[in-house]
């Protein structure tokens, strides 16, 4: 969240006139493991009750697995919550999760059949899966890199992912989600995969940016990252 997304939208000021700024919040984890997880979005609605203290104009909860990991459908609930703590402090803030950044992402671009990276122990990997499948749609191949530890998920070099693209079946794939996290470098490899597949690309940050900038009412356009944020959709 803190790298790649901001990355894209300076990008896009480079073609656009808006301005943007960032501020964090974290919630704490380590080790990418289902209880952790579920402490660490225990923690979201202090994150947003923080954030929303500076007026920011939209909230984006970056964890991905988080959100899967704890029910189908459960990015709906966590946003109208995080949503409903800022309006508590005199505010109201939208709020993205990649989680259902991702879902909207594979909506817009009309994917039925995908296929999926993710950095994830193979348990949650599956969890993912199955969470994308339960919103309407195929994965009809995917791969778990199986990185336990949170910090060594961010030191994954994106360079690996077009090697590891090459290893899942895409017959029959509409759209390569090529990092369903936003933790997982991924932005440098998105246009090298689309030249080499001839497939349109995606990741949860790339989703996430997306939404971001439509609940800002702005145009959903960054260079360099991907056919959702081309401009065609």
């Amino acid at each position: 969240m803190e790298t790649e997304i901001p990355a894209m939208l300076m990008a896009r000021q480079l073609i656009r006139p808006e301005r943007f700024t960032f501020h964090s919040s974290r919630m704490r984890m380590k080790k990418v493991v289902k209880e952790e997880l579920a402490a660490m979005d225990a923690e979201s609605d202090r994150c947003a009750i923080e954030l929303s203290d500076a007026r920011v104009d939209v909230l984006g909860y970056a964890c991905l697995v988080a959100i899967m990991a704890m029910g189908l459908g459960y990015h709906r609930q966590s946003e109208k919550r995080l949503t409903g703590r800022t309006q508590e402090n005199d505010t109201n803030i939208p709020v993205v999760t990649s989680a259902g950044a991702l879902i909207e992402g594979l909506k817009v671009m009309k994917a039925k059949k995908i296929a999926v990276v993710a950095p994830y122990m193979k348990p949650l990997t599956e969890l993912v899966v199955n969470y994308i499948r339960e919103e309407g749609f195929e994965v009809m191949d995917w791969r778990a890199l199986e990185i336990p530890d949170n910090l060594d998920v961010a030191r994954h070099d994106p360079e690996n992912l077009p090697a590891i693209v090459q290893t899942l079946d895409l017959s029959d794939v509409d759209v390569i989600v090529l990092s369903a996290c936003v933790q997982m470098p991924s932005l440098s490899a998105i246009a090298k995969v689309e030249a080499m597949t001839g497939k349109p690309v995606l990741t949860a940050a790339v989703a996430t940016t997306y939404c971001m900038l439509k609940s800002l009412g702005l145009e959903a356009v960054v260079p360099g990252a991907g056919a959702l944020l081309s401009g065609a959709y």
